[in-house]
């Protein structure tokens, strides 16, 4: 947690949209925001690294998530569901998302690594 804000992950790989043979694997990956801290916050930017099983990274960054800025009050949560492509079968991502405070402090609240594979890989 950082600064009241807790970030909890979920991976699911989606065969229904991969194709092994072309080193393409998809992932959904379903993030639920938590502030359990005093202040509202509102998630004004995110960056991700994404790494994959040989090492290959790439980062992406852009406002907000989905498309919204979610405002969380205290005890308010926000999930949604997007999705990666990883060229492996496994691999990992991690980041941070820019949170603001209402009185115009912004800091970062850090998503800790979380694994991409497919249930194969996980044996």
């Amino acid at each position: 947690m950082s600064d009241g804000i807790s970030i909890e992950v979920r991976a699911t790989y989606l065969p229904e949209r991969s194709t092994p043979r072309d080193r393409r694997f998809a992932f959904a990956y379903t993030v639920r925001i938590s502030n359990d801290g005093v202040d509202p916050a509102q998630l004004r930017r995110r960056h991700w690294i994404i790494t994959d099983a040989i090492g290959e990274t790439r980062e992406v960054e852009g406002e907000g998530v989905v498309g919204v800025q979610p405002l969380l009050h205290p005890g308010e949560s926000f999930e949604y569901t997007s999705g990666c492509v990883l060229g492996t079968p496994h691999g990992s991502m991690h980041g941070s998302y820019t949170m603001l405070r209402p009185d115009g402090r912004c800091f970062e609240a850090p998503i800790h690594a979380f694994v991409l594979a497919i249930p194969e890989a996980m044996n």
